[in-house]
């Protein structure tokens, strides 16, 4: 772990007390401001770990449990549009693994990878809750469901524009 600690700007280390404030045990910010750690950071880097386990008086590795523990904290950086493909049960007996196909082909990478202009990111995560809707994936925030590999192509072509 580097001996580097990240720092931020007022307006950030305010939002932060504001977090802190809300919760009588300090601990269970954590996740909030990972979030905010990720936010201006890109990613949940170790500096950032750093930050957190002094501000919250943890140790870094309880910090480390917790990123690790949760697919939407980013542990290496991502893509601009972060695709999350369920390949959970329903999502799986519908057609994850074709969806996930698809788009690694479309996109020239694997899962787990980022495209070389730092656009997109794939992964595969647990379930997203829309099982009704299988199969699924969420593109940073925004769901997308009962997708085929048309739809896919028309949601990615959007993207691909911006």
């Amino acid at each position: 772990m580097p001996d580097e600690v990240a720092t931020f700007s007022p307006e950030v280390e305010a939002e932060i007390d504001r977090h802190l404030a809300k919760y009588p045990v300090q601990r269970s910010a954590i996740l909030p401001l990972m979030f905010i750690v990720q936010r201006e950071r890109g990613y949940l880097d170790p500096p950032g770990v750093s930050y957190l386990a002094s501000r919250l008086s943890l140790r870094i590795t309880d910090i480390w449990e917790v990123a690790t523990f949760y697919s939407m904290i980013h542990i290496k950086p991502i893509g601009k549009y972060h695709i999350q493909i369920c390949k959970t049960l329903s999502c799986k007996l519908l057609g994850a693994d074709k969806i996930t196909k698809f788009c690694a082909e479309r996109l020239g990478i694997e899962v787990g990878e980022t495209t070389a202009d730092g656009e997109f990111s794939l992964s595969e995560v647990e379930c997203l809750g829309s099982c009704g809707t299988a199969p699924m994936f969420q593109i940073n925030f925004d769901y997308h469901e009962n997708l085929t590999t048309e739809k896919v192509a028309e949601i990615l072509d959007g993207y691909l524009k911006r």
